[in-house]
Parts: C-alpha cells; sequence; structure tokens
C-alpha cells in the first residue's frame, strides 16, 4: 500500500512551504486524495511532479540561453590582409545548448540548413531542414524538434491539424469572407487561381518560394502589378486567419515585397469638351447616369442601385448606403443633377431600373464603350468620372477635406490620389512665375545670351591658339 502525505508532509518533501502546495493543488498540476477534509499525496506522485518540473525548469533554461546567444554579437577577427581591420567571422555552426543548427553546401555550392539534436533515448538525430532559407527558420525548425520530443517525454499530445489548402481556401470563403465581405466573390476567384497553381499541397508546405513562382507566372501571362498585389493581399489575409485558427504557424506572404504601384496609376480627366460630346453620343438610359456620376462622384455600383427613397429633392441630397468602406454620406445635388432627377419616371423602386427585369442594371459597360468610340474619346474608364468630380471640386479651391466626405473616403491619403492636376494646369503654373515679372524674364534672357556669346568667344580663342602652336 502506497504511503500518503499530508499538507505538511509533502511541503517537506517538495522543500517548500504549505501555501506553495496549495497553489500547486489549486493550479491542478500535481494529483492528490481528498480525505474528509484533508489533502493527501502519494509519494510517488511527488516525485513524478519532482521530475516534470526538472524536465521543464531545464527545457525553458536552455531555450532562454538560445535566445541570449542569439542576441549576442558575432565573434570579431583582425584581417591582416586589410591593414587589421576586424572584419565579421562567418559562422557556419551556431550552439544552442539542447541543440545546433549548422550550414552544409552542396555540389553546386548551395547553402542548405541542418539542425543537430539529441532524443529523450540519448539518441543522435541530424536532418535536413527542407524549407529553411536562413538561420532564424533552421532555429525554429530545431526549437519544433526539441518541443516535440518533450511532449513525447512527457505524454502530451501535440495538438497539430493537418488540412490541405483548398480545403482551407473553402473554409475561409464560407467562414471568413461571406460573413464580413460584400466582395466574397472577388476573394473566391481569386483564391480558386492559388488553388490551381499550388494543387493537392497542404496549407503548412506552401513556403515564399511557391508563392514567388506564382508572381513570376501571373507577370508573364500579363497581368498588371497592381492585380499581382490584389491576388498576394487576399492569401496574406488567409495565411493571418489560419494562424488565428490554429491551422498554420507562420505567414509566408509577409517575406514576399509587393510590387510598387506609383507608376501604374491612371490618371484620366474628363475635359469639358469631352463631356459635351459623350453626353450628346450617351444613349437614353445612359445619360442621366452618367449626369449623375460627374455631379456626385458616386460609384458605378451606388448609382445601378439607388432608390427613389434615398432621393429627397425637397432638401436636395442623395443619401448613400452601402458603400464599399461601410459608412453612409450625404451629397448635396446641385441645379444641373436636380433637373435631370426631376424629370425621371418614378415608376419603380430604382432610379435607373431596366425595362425587362424591373430591377436595377447589372452592367453599363457595353453602352459606355460605344458612346466613347463614337465621341473617339480613348482610355476612359467609368470610375475616372469620379476622378473626373474629385478633381474639378480641387481645381475649383474646396477643401480637400470636404472633397474626402463627398467622395466617403476613410482617410486623405486616399483622396490625394483623385487630385492629380491635368498638364495643362501644371503648364499654367509654371507660367506663373513669368507673368508678374517680365523684366526679370528679359534680364534672365539677355544674361543667357551673354553666357553664350562669352562661350563662343573663348572657344575660337581655343582653337586659334591650337594652329599658332602647330
Amino acid at each position: 500500500m502506497d504511503v500518503l502525505l499530508n499538507i505538511k508532509e509533502a511541503s517537506t518533501y517538495l522543500k517548500c512551504s504549505k501555501w506553495t502546495i496549495y497553489r500547486i493543488v489549486k493550479r491542478g498540476e500535481i494529483s492528490f486524495i481528498r480525505h474528509r477534509r484533508k489533502i493527501l499525496f502519494k509519494e510517488q506522485d511527488l516525485e513524478t511532479y519532482v521530475n516534470k518540473d526538472r524536465i521543464e525548469a531545464r527545457l525553458n533554461f536552455n531555450l532562454k540561453k538560445a535566445v541570449n546567444n542569439l542576441t549576442k554579437m558575432p565573434p570579431v577577427a583582425i584581417d591582416k590582409a586589410k591593414g587589421g581591420q576586424e572584419v565579421a567571422r562567418k559562422k557556419t555552426r551556431h550552439n544552442y545548448g539542447y541543440g545546433a543548427v549548422y550550414i552544409r553546401k552542396t555540389k553546386l555550392g548551395i547553402p542548405r540548413f541542418y539542425i543537430d539534436h539529441y532524443d529523450r533515448n540519448r539518441k543522435r538525430i541530424q536532418k535536413l531542414v527542407k524549407n529553411a532559407s536562413n538561420w532564424q527558420e533552421a532555429h525554429e525548425a530545431l526549437k519544433y524538434a526539441i518541443l516535440k520530443e518533450h511532449y513525447s517525454e512527457c505524454g502530451i499530445k501535440e495538438n497539430k491539424q493537418s488540412i490541405k489548402f483548398k480545403e482551407f481556401v473553402k473554409m475561409f470563403i464560407e467562414n471568413y469572407s461571406r460573413v464580413n465581405k460584400r466582395s466574397w466573390k472577388d476573394d473566391f476567384y481569386r483564391l480558386r487561381k492559388f488553388v490551381s497553381f499550388f494543387g493537392n499541397v497542404y496549407l503548412q508546405d506552401v513556403n515564399a518560394l511557391d508563392i514567388e513562382k506564382f508572381k513570376s507566372e501571373k507577370i508573364e501571362e500579363g497581368l498588371t502589378k497592381t492585380t499581382v498585389n490584389h491576388y498576394l493581399k487576399i492569401l496574406k489575409r488567409l495565411f493571418i486567419i489560419a494562424i488565428e485558427w490554429r491551422y498554420a504557424r507562420e505567414n509566408p506572404v509577409r517575406r514576399i515585397k509587393l510590387y510598387s504601384e506609383k507608376d501604374t496609376q491612371k490618371e484620366r480627366i474628363l475635359s469639358e469638351e469631352e463631356e459635351v460630346r459623350l453626353l450628346e453620343a450617351a444613349l437614353g438610359h445612359l445619360r442621366p447616369i452618367l449626369v449623375v456620376a460627374l455631379n456626385t462622384g458616386m460609384r458605378r455600383g451606388e448609382i445601378l442601385n439607388l432608390r427613389w427613397e434615398q432621393v429627397d429633392l425637397e432638401q436636395r441630397i442623395i443619401q448613400v448606403i452601402n458603400t464599399k468602406s461601410g459608412r453612409n454620406r450625404v451629397i448635396p445635388v446641385n441645379d444641373a443633377l436636380f433637373g435631370v432627377l426631376k424629370g425621371l419616371k418614378k415608376n419603380s423602386e430604382y432610379v435607373f431600373p431596366n425595362p425587362e427585369t424591373g430591377g436595377p442594371y447589372r452592367t453599363v459597360r457595353r453602352s459606355f464603350e460605344n458612346a466613347c468610340q463614337r465621341t473617339k474619346i480613348k482610355g476612359l474608364r467609368f470610375h475616372d468620372l469620379r476622378h473626373t468630380f474629385a478633381s474639378r471640386l480641387v481645381e475649383r479651391g474646396v477643401d480637400i477635406v470636404r472633397v474626402k466626405e463627398l467622395l466617403g473616403h476613410s482617410s486623405v491619403k486616399v483622396t490625394e490620389r483623385y487630385t492629380h492636376s491635368n498638364q495643362e494646369e501644371r503648364k499654367r503654373a509654371v507660367e506663373l512665375l513669368c507673368e508678374k515679372t517680365p523684366k526679370k524674364a528679359r534680364k534672365l534672357e539677355n544674361l543667357l545670351h551673354n553666357c553664350d556669346m562669352e562661350k563662343e568667344k573663348n572657344e575660337r580663342v581655343f582653337v586659334s591658339s591650337l594652329f599658332s602652336v602647330n
């Protein structure tokens, strides 16, 4: 029969106070027997607790030691060939106390990372870390291998959830995108491209190299850099959610550099002469839609789904709801737009109903492109009408904060891309330097002319000196 120890005897056995014993019992870290109002322990359970505590303490000490080693400066050597300058010595092996990471090169000179440690049976294990591209990733693999040995020694089952990439994409669309995003169909379309590219791989096996290959393939197919960035952003969000749901340990997309979009931003402002020609060439149902776009800056989807209950002609305002940013806004109605809205028929709940279905138009792309083709206006998109609305407000001196509120942006930085001045305005801005100072411009012109005459004189003297020497 096992000997049972009370609180006082257990504290003597573990060499701690009785209050420490009570805290250990409360946390459930040790097995005990409750007899009436007493707490009793088996000597074997106390010995098991001591051994387990020693293993965890030794592992934590070694992990802290490894972190301290990582933060230390590398050893410094003196290179006599470089005049005695100090140069960092390149190490091919890092020892962390509980294991090591080292580098071996292949026949082609490619460095590969290996880990070196002992298992619980004191058997040495040396193996290649396939996906490691630097010391940090190899060190993470070493710590993970040590933790697996620790769990196995203590009888703890590791909570590992392996799932294929395509299965998690389906889970992501159903439980995240459709619930939280209005544009979940765009996520579905883009992630479907990743599923066809990665194939039947597991989520944890997707690495940075695979994503870089996807980038280069899409660029070769003719996609723009902006479009490729959209693909990478949704993939990055997928891995963030995977980490939160405990299906992944790291996000490989955070190592991927996005393309710069500064040179890909399109600047197309509709001139007043082009506006007149476009409205004259537009068909009956398209013309009032274009007037609304040019006088409110609303998005195409906001205009096509506009209802009469959102339009108040008495107060001359339009309430825009279900916006892209999720923030409703109010836009005043000017005289030009008021005349157009007042002349429309109210035979439907929608301001611009489709006569065939009775519901809203799904798109006006074909009629808009035909109108642009008839007027020979090239490079114009429907979204450029929103760009034109913002640019005209800024040209007329409207504060950019007011423009931001009318467009429904969450930040002024987003509004700034819609406020680029056109080439003619830039030219007029530079000409302002000489408008009020014609004398200064003439003096500058004469000065440059004199400099040219002096330069030509010096050249003649130099040539004549060459002939005189000969």
